[in-house]
């Protein structure tokens, strides 16, 4: 009777013979899954999800309500019955079923009109994040559709969509500054020379804000009115002539009646003192710790920001005063950790060089 069992050679060929077939018929994703957006690249069509990272739920039946867009519109204003929170805390997975739920239904609106094979997902992470939240993170992707999880490094993902060389043997400097962690690293070689995370970024701003109007004005605002605030007059440096006022809205804690008052740019940029400050001084230790080779190559490329935060005015030229580096703002900063990713799972000798979980 003929054995009818592979040997381990036919084995592996029939495996990567299946595993090429399949990638073939699969549309396969890259994943920026943030703490204040997730987005999805796939590949050979580039960024088509771009969403917050929010969901709604019924707290009393667990039902999710809305996700994304959807659910930010609720924030502040929703009922009793209902919840809006966010699966991701710092970069980590806090809900895991809320997790598998929303990264569900992002990958099917980006990949189920377009493939009939699960995708393999190549998700960037924070440099700091432990093994068991690693895992979490690939529990609810695999749970989620995905054929095949892979985790790259945040910064290594943003330097890559952000066109900075890494492969080559020179150093280069990325600052990530997202919604729940800032990544600072030295890149080089295909290789991470140092990294640092650090948990202030995006939201500790926000927060910050909060706080300033609470402490200065008995003033409550919400989360997303303290967002507005960053984006519309927030800065890091000193505006000069550039200096701005704006209305801001809310609820008089001294009376409880709502109020209206009007604040400068001077004063927001007093409120974010202290996570910039913290962001400043992590960009100073890399640069201490950095190997003397690689600071002279510093010297001529600068350093890259790249993130939400890296649009916050003047942050760039608060950098250059501390460091005596140029710094440069990447093309669309908001997505460069996406493009990376895209680019990563594009090229199977990339992939297979960076990842940090290949399961």
């Amino acid at each position: 009777m003929r054995n009818r069992s592979f040997s381990s050679g036919m084995r592996e060929s029939f495996l990567n013979v299946s595993g090429k077939f399949l990638g073939a018929l699969a549309s396969d994703i890259g994943v920026d899954l943030g703490t204040a957006n997730t987005i999805v690249y796939v590949s050979g069509m580039g960024v088509v999800v771009n969403e917050p990272t929010i969901v709604a739920i019924n707290n009393k039946t667990g039902e999710i309500i809305a996700i994304g867009k959807e659910a930010q519109c609720m924030l502040g204003r929703t009922p009793g019955i209902i919840d809006t929170l966010r699966p991701m805390k710092d970069g980590a997975v806090a809900n895991p079923n809320v997790t598998e739920e929303m990264l569900r239904t992002f990958i099917r609106r980006a990949h189920s009109r377009h493939s009939v094979v699960p995708p393999r997902i190549v998700i960037a992470v924070p440099s700091s994040i432990t093994e068991l939240e690693r895992q979490a993170v690939k529990s609810a992707a695999e749970r989620a559709g995905a054929r095949k999880v892979y985790c790259i490094e945040q910064a290594m993902a943003a330097a890559i969509g952000s066109g900075l060389p890494v492969h080559d043997p020179s150093g280069n400097m990325i600052i990530d500054i997202g919604g729940g962690t800032t990544e600072v690293a030295i890149t080089s070689l295909s290789g991470t020379v140092y990294s640092k995370s650090l948990r202030v970024a995006g939201n500790e701003m926000n927060d910050a804000i909060v706080q300033y109007m609470k402490r200065e004005y008995n003033l409550l605002i919400g989360e997303q009115t303290a967002e507005e605030l960053k984006i519309a007059i927030g800065s890091a440096y000193p505006l000069g002539e550039n200096e701005m006022k704006k209305e801001v809205r809310g609820r008089d804690l001294n009376v409880g009646l709502p109020k209206t008052i009007t604040i400068s740019s001077t004063e927001i940029r007093q409120a974010l003192k202290d996570p910039v400050d913290a962001i400043v001084n992590s960009v100073r230790d890399a640069l201490e710790q950095c190997p003397p080779e690689l600071s002279a190559d510093l010297l001529d490329h600068g350093l890259m920001l790249a993130g939400g935060g890296a649009l916050l005015r003047g942050l760039y030229k608060r950098i250059e005063n501390e460091t005596g580096l140029s710094v440069s703002i990447a093309d669309e900063p908001l997505l460069a950790v996406a493009k990376g990713t895209g680019f990563i799972v594009e090229r199977e000798d990339v992939l297979e060089k960076l990842a940090l979980v290949n399961l």
